[in-house]
């Protein structure tokens, strides 16, 4: 079967031809339109953001919330993360999905195992395409792999050639690459359990070695269109890399928009299988899609279509009731069928394969990540555009009433002038009133924010991991170990519950603000800025979850007290100081810009009463120019509303949150033309 594949790739190997990667999929179809979606709101607050400028109508706070909006819009991505146990076909099922326009197997896919290390495929069009693969050895230092990607040093790298389909794919297929190592080095890297020394016989190494990747992750960076248009893919080989780094589990897999665990259709659900999805998936993925791969393999021509069809659906029914996933996210498919399908051009075949079926059940996925994105742009940019408009709207009623106060005074004597003087004096002197007010409220909202702050600082988080180190390493016996890492990370849960609670009583209070600025002082009633931790602890509680995991994972068990303590702090303990940090920063930003909408509202109101004082006191040392400010208030006037029509323009065609999307857990019509 391989042969025949890499006959279809004989067109394609002459250097300088790239073969175009297939976007005819439903999923491809979909990806594309969200990201035309994505680019016209980035289009649109570019454009706001360069109106603002050009009026010079935003301050330096406003343009870097924009432009932190337009970075994250452009650097967004879907995760696709797919996970099984050795030979279950992930790899082959990335490459039906997403690279079967190369006409042969792009990504490394055989018998046995393949992909032997983490592996993201991702595009990011600042840099150029490339692989990057980083050292087995690094295991043995105290760095995780999200801190080492911001060490490119510590990589590998390789430049993908595109124009050449045969090199391309032996680049790639260095990510299955493995090495010999004593046993001894094997422990040190964490990757050898003495409770299954027979597990270096099944890999077929020699005496006193065993066979481990040679690389700890790879990152490929590929243009594929649906790639450069946002979605990402996550490929991990198996329970002992899952289990060997706990990062996958506490960040990637939960942060995943869906997960694809594959099983093999003959043997279902194996005990390997079920360890894997309790210990790594149940508890921790958002959505999940089983897949029961290789459904070929039981094509029979000796058995009737409805006793083949009888045979899917039990296993399908086993599987499902297993892992307790609805009926419909639990899907039969044949990836090898699929990639040979498009390959050739073969719609029966593709049909039969079943990868329509995924694919229209991973587009749900979409219109989900829509509404995420509608609601961050909604809060965010709306709040601003909405504030904007409000401030121009207060300039136009401004501007009116100048105006007639200057139609009021002509034919009129300085008299009349200089009592209007006098009373718009008098409403400057009670402005400035409602101004300390304000400023007697933003000290307060300063000084409870310092509250949360301290409660953030790093150097107090850092006493409070080291009080739990020393206690750590005072326990004598592994159950005494284990319940005082749980019980820090009980501590972690009630800080960010405490943190949680100060949040939302400075939120009330700023809330308050507005409402009480609107109702005494006649203010254009405006949203504050919204502030949400939800997140944050939830992200606490996954690690939490992931403590216990990690406790009771035999392979920590059988590992020295020390070992165990560095790698629970290198890992759980460090993605928990980085939430916290992620809080402060949060916390932080939202305190600077949660009056930002009132101050601006305040500073032109008082502009606005110095420009009408100033302008009255000219008229009444020259009555001439009465009728030249008239003209610049009608010409002013006219700007305005040129500005608040676009400005209304922006509010009305800003996305609004959608109703909930269809989700994975919501049924679809089962497509059952691959049991045929």
């Amino acid at each position: 079967m391989n042969s025949s594949l890499e006959k279809n790739a004989s067109a394609l190997r002459k250097p300088g031809l790239r073969p175009d990667p297939r976007l005819d999929s439903a999923l491809g179809k979909n990806v594309l339109e969200f990201q035309a979606w994505r680019d016209r709101l980035l289009g649109a607050i570019e454009t706001f953001r360069a109106r603002l400028d050009t009026t010079q109508a935003v301050n330096v706070e406003q343009s870097l919330r924009m432009y932190d909006l337009i970075e994250s819009l452009r650097t967004d991505r879907m995760l696709l993360a797919f996970i099984a146990e050795y030979s279950r076909g992930k790899t082959e099922l990335i490459n039906a999905l997403f690279f079967s326009g190369y006409k042969r197997r792009l990504l490394p896919s055989d018998i046995g195992r393949t992909t032997m290390c983490p592996t993201e495929i991702f595009h990011d069009p600042a840099e150029a395409p490339y692989l990057r693969l980083l050292p087995i050895e690094t295991r043995e230092t105290d760095n995780s792999v999200t801190a080492l990607k911001r060490t490119p040093i510590e990589w590998i790298r390789i430049s993908l050639p595109l124009d050449d389909v045969d090199e391309l794919a032996a680049t790639l297929a260095k990510v299955v690459e493995s090495k010999r190592v004593s046993i001894e080095h094997a422990r040190r890297l964490g990757l050898y359990n003495d409770a299954s020394p027979e597990l270096s016989a099944a890999l077929g190494a020699g005496p006193g070695e065993v066979l481990v990747p040679a690389w700890r992750h790879a990152l490929i960076n590929f243009p594929h269109p649906m790639l450069t248009a946002g979605l990402a893919i996550l490929d991990t080989p198996g329970l002992n890399a899952l289990g060997t780094e706990p990062e996958l589990t506490l960040s990637m897999i939960p942060n995943a928009h869906a997960v694809l665990f594959l099983l093999a259709m003959d043997t279902g659900v194996t005990r390997s299988d079920m360890e894997l999805w309790q210990r790594h998936v149940q508890n921790n993925a958002v959505r999940s899609v089983a897949v029961l791969n290789k459904v070929d393999l039981i094509w029979d021509d000796l058995k009737s279509d409805l006793d083949i069809e009888q045979a899917v659906n039990g296993q399908l029914d086993a599987t499902a009731l297993i892992l307790n996933l609805p009926r419909h996210n639990v899907l039969p498919m044949s990836a090898q069928k699929a990639l040979i399908a498009r390959i050739k051009g073969d719609p029966e075949l593709l049909e039969r394969s079943g990868v329509e079926a995924l694919e229209s059940l991973l587009v749900q996925m979409i219109p989900d990540r829509r509404r995420i994105i509608a609601e961050r742009v909604a809060r965010e940019f709306g709040v601003l555009v909405e504030a904007s408009y409000q401030t121009v709207m207060a300039k136009l009623r401004a501007t009116h009433a100048e105006l007639a106060e200057l139609a009021s005074l002509r034919g009129k004597n300085q008299g009349m002038a200089k009592v209007m003087v006098t009373r718009l004096e008098q409403e400057r002197a009670a402005y400035q009133h409602t101004v300390l007010n304000f400023r007697n409220t933003h000290a307060v909202v300063m000084k409870q924010g310092m509250i949360v702050q301290a409660n953030l600082d790093p150097d107090q988080i850092e006493v409070i991991c080291q009080e739990y180190r020393r206690k750590l390493h005072e326990q004598l016996f592994t159950i005494g170990l284990m319940r005082m890492m749980q019980q820090l990370f009980d501590h972690f849960e009630k800080e960010t519950g405490k943190i949680m609670g100060f949040a939302n009583q400075i939120k009330g209070l700023v809330d308050a603000v507005y409402v009480s600025f609107h109702e005494k002082y006649g203010f254009a009633r405006l949203s504050p800025p919204q502030l949400s931790l939800v997140r944050f602890g939830e992200q606490m509680l996954q690690l939490k979850q992931g403590t216990i995991a990690f406790c009771a994972n035999p392979a920590t068990v059988m590992q020295p007290q020390g070992v165990v303590i560095r790698k629970f702090y290198d890992r759980l303990v460090a993605e928990a100081k980085e939430v916290f940090q992620q809080v402060a920063a949060e916390t932080d930003n939202w305190l600077h810009r949660a009056l930002s909408p009132l101050t601006m509202q305040l500073k032109e109101h008082e502009e606005m009463l110095d420009r009408r004082l100033e302008n009255l006191r000219r008229i009444i040392g020259n009555v001439r120019v009465l009728e030249t400010r008239t003209r610049e208030l009608d010409s002013l006037q006219a700007a305005l509303r040129g500005h608040a029509d676009e400005l209304d323009e922006i509010r009305r065609a800003l996305p609004t949150p959608e109703d909930p999307p269809a989700s994975l857990s919501q049924p679809l019509p089962v497509l059952q033309a691959c049991v045929a």
